[in-house]
């Protein structure tokens, strides 16, 4: 019988000298193993110590390691897995930090962002400009500071209702919810259907959004095989009847990081494996509007067990941060009580912003410029480095780009970091520790105009025709 080779890990007895750290302990931790994963004294896939282990070992509370290694994954310096334990993801390169932010300290392109481009005469601000004004000649402007009915107004969810209704899927405004954007809304929903230890699918690559959120609730992640249309069905149905889940989590439209959409056909066949064995599907639909005609929402082929995301940020402006729920009649409840236990309830005003937005035909316009702009920067992408463009869309914010050899990805981002440029290697995406493509996220929105993208674009075409250089060795002791 022919021997199966297994990995072997063992847990690392690291112990950081945090002494003369100054600042709160669970930081100090944190910020030594930035350093001793950045200086290769933690290599990627160190399993690190329990917690319980290391507050012994440091005299600390196990509470103080657990907000210490929360806020190590929140730095993508490790996953954590129920279960098995926390692992080093790698070393702590400078693309991990918040790249907006560097940004105006460094002059840095980035291409890392995914939020809509802005476009010559967008029209955002005289629009707010507007329903500013029209706002303040209202007589009942002072609703607008108090406490809203339970998971948010009538007039706002049925603006939600709508928003969801012109992406293919109807549902009553008693069946939507107001959330403070949608990363909240996942939030509230993984929060009030799940319990720590919870296994979660999702897939192989997903949204980075989904893994800190998955870290803080403690819930288990799963990778499902993906191909060119996204999430594989015979792989779903494999992963639900190897270890059956609670939840799929999914993004079939854009999705994130891989710029792939499901047809019509997969989505019903998502659908059915989800309806066989009993699984709650939660569908990230932020991207949703984005495309000229996108296939109706995977939710809309098993609404009696779909919860489905949707927002204004991507599609109009990342600053309206107001999202919408739809759930099942079942559901909504226990979900309205999360957003009550988060935040308490999304803003009266920005919510009131957006449905006036949607309701005015405001929304739409924005939206129709925000297409023809990401159409624009897609077709330079296709003039700069097309050939090495693996995925993409029309309209969509992002490309996914296959690296030739010898690159890896985490290599290519730090060298374009280096030259000035942000992207987001695929590893910041990979679920649990499989080993990630060679691959990168570009994305054109955040760049202030096309001149700008095609700078960082002419960057990465000079680097994709080049070989790596070694990598620079640490400085210091």
């Amino acid at each position: 019988m022919r021997a199966v080779k297994r990995n072997i890990v063992t847990m690392t007895s690291w112990a950081p000298d945090i002494r003369q750290r100054k600042g709160p302990r669970y930081l100090a931790i944190a910020e030594a193993l930035a350093d001793d994963a950045g200086a290769g004294r933690l290599r990627p896939g160190t399993r690190l110590p329990t917690h319980r282990d290391l507050a012994d070992r440091l005299g600390l509370t196990v509470g103080t390691v657990t907000r210490a290694y929360a806020e190590a994954a929140r730095r993508n310096l490790v996953s954590g897995e129920v279960g098995r334990g926390t692992f080093v993801r790698g070393p702590a390169t400078r693309f991990a930090a918040p790249l907006a932010a560097a940004r105006a300290q460094e002059g840095l392109i980035d291409l890392s962002a995914n939020h809509p481009p802005r476009a010559p005469g967008d029209g955002e601000e005289r629009a707010l400009a507007r329903s500013l004004g029209a706002l303040s000649r209202r007589k009942d402007l002072a609703r607008l500071l108090d406490y809203p009915p339970e998971g948010g107004s009538r007039d706002h969810r049925e603006a939600g209702a709508e928003w969801a209704r012109r992406s293919g899927l109807d549902a009553p405004a008693d069946r939507v919810l107001v959330s403070s954007g949608s990363q909240h809304g996942m939030t509230a929903v993984f929060a009030a259907l799940l319990v720590p230890g919870d296994l979660v699918l999702t897939e192989a690559l997903t949204y980075s959004g989904m893994k800190t959120l998955a870290g803080l609730l403690s819930l288990r992640l799963q990778g499902v095989a993906l191909d060119d249309e996204g999430l594989r069905p015979d792989a779903l149905a494999a992963a639900c009847r190897a270890r059956p889940p609670k939840a799929l989590y999914c993004v079939p439209t854009l999705q994130n990081p891989t710029a792939s959409v499901m047809s019509d056909e997969r989505r019903r066949e998502i659908a059915d494996v989800a309806r066989e064995h009993g699984v709650l599907i939660v569908e990230d639909d932020v991207h949703g509007r984005i495309p000229h005609r996108a296939p109706r929402p995977l939710s809309a082929f098993a609404p009696e067990r779909a919860v489905y995301l949707t927002g204004t940020s991507k599609a109009l402006a990342p600053g309206l941060r107001v999202g919408f729920i739809v759930a099942p009649e079942a559901l909504v409840g226990r979900i309205a009580a999360a957003i009550r236990g988060t935040t308490w309830m999304a803003a009266p005003l920005m919510a009131e912003i957006a449905a006036a937005w949607i309701k005015d035909g405001t929304a739409e316009a924005i939206l129709r410029r925000k297409r023809s702009e990401a159409a624009s920067r897609q077709r330079l992408v296709g003039q700069v480095i097309g050939r090495f463009v693996d995925r993409a869309q029309p309209t969509a914010y992002h490309v996914w780009l296959s690296l030739p050899r010898p690159w890896r990805g985490e290599a290519f981002a730090e060298a374009a970091r280096r030259k000035g440029v942000g992207v987001t290697p695929a590893s910041a995406f990979a679920v649990g520790r499989a080993g990630a493509p060679d691959a990168v996220r570009v994305c054109l929105g955040a760049a202030r105009d096309r001149a700008e993208l095609e700078r960082g674009l002419r960057v990465l075409a000079d680097l994709l025709a080049a070989s790596p250089e070694p990598a620079p060795l640490p400085s210091g002791p």
